[in-house]
């Protein structure tokens, strides 16, 4: 079984990726940092989806930021990713033009 990273797993169409490589027998561990930008709560329904899946076991959800530089060299250490899907982003590009020191909390 692969092991896929996706970032980014509790956006909408991150959740959407792990949902289809789970259900195609990948396992995922997916990553987000759950930022206020947008309802936090849009974010947990959608990884309380992904949980209440029949191949739930093969997903494994940590909230981590991108920049937590020493959190992601943790994640790599401790797995060996077959491959990265990279969906994780500042959601409003136009505020993080005004407000770019804010990155990535809101």
């Amino acid at each position: 079984m692969q092991t896929i990273l996706v970032t980014g797993a509790a956006g909408f169409r991150g959740s959407f990726v792990c949902q289809r490589l789970l259900a195609d027998g990948h396992r995922v561990v997916g990553i987000d940092n759950l930022n206020a930008y947008y309802e936090v709560s849009l974010k947990q329904n959608r990884l309380a989806r992904l949980n209440a899946l029949p191949q739930q076991a093969h997903f494994e959800f940590l909230q981590v930021g991108l920049e937590d530089r020493q959190a992601i060299e943790n994640l790599f250490s401790s797995h060996t990713f077959k491959s990265v899907v990279h969906l994780a982003a500042q959601a409003g590009v136009r505020y993080s033009l005004e407000a770019p020191q804010t990155w990535p909390a809101v």
